[in-house]
């Protein structure tokens, strides 16, 4: 699963910040992370190039605990199911998993059960039920999307191949098929690290980019997206896509906090050029994996977290929205180029010395 392409920061680019050993999701300790690809040729001769990603905030801890959460939109043209009860709760139970627009439901349900199946004393001697936080972005474009080739078993193999360490990023998981300014997108990573009061906290950012247009495309605040129009493929003139940013982190906070965390991740999106198109799900996630207890259903009347003051979170907010804004560079710079379908043609991937010498320029 490691990377084996120049990510941003072995480019020469001067992203703030202080990272994690892997400048990566996986450096927020117990963060697991796992991708299973789905690839081939369909009966109808188009191109299956799909996948699901799925992260697991607790690893496999064998007791159900919850992840405390806040959710966000910039744009609301996507999917991500269990916001309902994060925005009422302030947790979840489970993974996350990431995937195409129509294969949320299959995810779900491999979710739901892999849940059923991982706790299963606790569901079976109790009335538990699974709500799993499965998001979309849609990959059409590259990916026969409407044969809705992912499958149960699909989604279980990354869940149950989830690990930390170095990630893969660009054409894995379910960022495969994803397009992000015209360019290759899909799957990327970064973190960052904080100091308060003596204590290190780790922020990590998984996002799956598929989002954007050439000429909105920034690095660093430098418009590059005007200086590279002529890989543009035809047909993608316009904003169709979406882009999912999941932030984790071992600092203690609680779902409010969450969900001004994940406001940010729309900042550190904007920081790479878009202003967040109609037709773009610009979907955050923000959770905390510290405070791990029991669920409420399976202790007392009394609960306490900890958590940090508000008056603290500005280091979190810079990070955050440092973290998304190189993850999706680190998407484009590891993607590979990819056969389009609808249109006809290649979607270029983003090559790291061109980048350059348009910054240059």
């Amino acid at each position: 699963m490691a990377p084996n392409k120049p990510r941003a920061r072995q480019l020469g680019l001067a992203f703030a910040g202080r990272t994690g050993p892997d400048n990566a999701i996986t450096d927020v300790p117990g963060v697991l992370v796992g991708y299973q690809n789905v690839e081939g040729t369909a009966a109808n001769g188009k191109r299956i190039q799909t996948g699901v990603t799925a992260i697991l905030p607790r690893g496999y801890e064998p007791e159900p605990m919850p992840v405390w959460a806040g959710f966000s939109a910039l744009n609301g043209n996507g999917e991500m199911t269990g916001t309902h009860w994060i925005e009422d709760g302030g947790y979840f139970v489970g993974p996350v998993c990431l995937t195409n627009s129509h294969s949320v439901g299959i995810v779900h349900q491999a979710a739901t059960r892999w849940t059923i199946e991982h706790y299963a004393q606790a569901w079976e001697s109790n009335h538990l039920w699974a709500m799993p936080v499965v998001a979309e972005t849609y990959d059409g474009v590259i990916n026969d999307i409407n044969g809705l080739h992912v499958t149960e078993a699909h989604a279980r193999a990354a869940l149950d191949g989830a690990m930390t360490g170095p990630l893969a990023e660009g054409n894995v998981g379910g960022g495969n098929g994803m397009i992000a300014y015209g360019f290759k997108g899909g799957t990327g990573t970064a973190s960052r690290v904080i100091e308060v009061d003596g204590n290190t906290y780790t922020l990590g950012v998984l996002l799956q980019a598929n989002h954007g247009m050439r000429d909105w495309f920034k690095v660093l605040g430098v418009p590059v997206g005007e200086r590279l129009p002529d890989e543009l493929p035809d047909g993608l003139d316009r904003e169709r896509g979406s882009i999912v940013v999941i932030i984790a982190t071992d600092a203690p906070m609680l779902p409010h906090q969450l969900r001004r965390l994940a406001r940010r991740a729309g900042l550190g999106v904007g920081l790479a050029g878009t202003p967040g198109g109609n037709n773009s799900g610009d979907i955050f996630l923000a959770l905390s994996v510290a405070n791990p207890r029991p669920l409420p259903q399976l202790s007392g009347p009394l609960q306490n977290l900890d958590y940090l003051n508000d008056d603290c979170f500005d280091a979190f907010y810079l990070a955050a929205v440092q973290s998304t804004d190189e993850a999706i560079l680190n998407a484009m710079l590891a993607a590979e180029d990819s056969p389009m379908q609808k249109p006809v043609g290649v979607c270029k991937a983003l090559d790291g010395q061109r980048l350059l010498a348009a910054m240059k320029a």
